[in-house]
């Protein structure tokens, strides 16, 4: 793994009543240390995942709107507030790398379309925009990615089946089984979730803290709902 802390320059912030620094979770964390090929980045809409996943991106010089430092193009609301605010300390630095941001995917699939001289090499060998949606990220994911470098992912079980996020577990191993990759991945998922020896750090509560899997809301509410379906559903349901 490459990226060992991500530190918040608190003697920078000018105002802790504006965004970013108005989420709970951003304006209380100090350091974060780093100390597994897989990390997880998991809490309520808006508790500030995305947002920390964003700066690190910015940092690192990918695309905030989805890419790595060659993909050159914009999208609105790409800008990363928190990354002037953070600093990386790294053993060793990497440049090479991928900022996925579901939400914007369509765009870097035109950027791709719009630049490509390569025959879709990296794609699977035709434009994404020809692939369906779960097949465009599966082909980013073994097409491009490779090692001895850093991926943020922002949400990708968006598009992914619960196969395809199986068949994704299996590309994350593939690529960080020699310490030479490493992810930093905000999701939903308790699919993806499970991975084996990953760190999960939740931003709910006003906090960051690490969790383990039984512990977080996405296994509990998927397990009771798997064990008590008939029960979970009338209690939500009946009038």
């Amino acid at each position: 793994m490459f990226l060992k802390r991500i530190t918040l320059q608190h003697e920078k912030i000018p105002s802790y009543h504006e965004y970013p620094f108005t989420i709970p979770s951003i304006k209380s964390f100090d350091k974060l240390d780093l100390n597994r090929n897989v990390t997880f980045l998991v809490g309520e809409n808006g508790s500030g995942k995305s947002t920390l996943l964003e700066a690190i991106a910015d940092k690192c010089e990918f695309n905030t709107a989805g890419g790595n430092r060659n993909n050159s193009y914009t999208v609105h609301a790409a800008d990363a507030a928190l990354g002037e605010y953070i600093t990386l300390s790294w053993m060793p630095k990497v440049t090479n790398g991928f900022f996925l941001r579901a939400e914007s995917f369509y765009h870097f699939a035109t950027h791709v379309d719009d630049t490509d001289m390569s025959g879709y090499k990296y794609y699977g060998g035709r434009s994404l925009h020809e692939q369906s949606h779960g097949e465009s990220f599966l082909s980013l994911f073994l097409n491009r990615f490779k090692g001895n470098a850093i991926y943020l992912l922002d949400e990708p079980e968006a598009a992914l089946s619960p196969q395809r996020q199986l068949a994704f577990l299996r590309i994350i191993h593939d690529l960080t089984i020699n310490g030479d990759c490493q992810f930093i991945i905000a999701t939903h998922s308790p699919i993806l979730l499970g991975y084996p020896d990953a760190t999960i750090l939740s931003f709910d509560d006003g906090c960051i803290e690490e969790i383990d899997y039984e512990m977080t809301d996405h296994y509990k509410i998927t397990k009771y709902f798997l064990d008590n379906r008939e029960r979970f559903l009338k209690d939500i349901l009946e009038d």
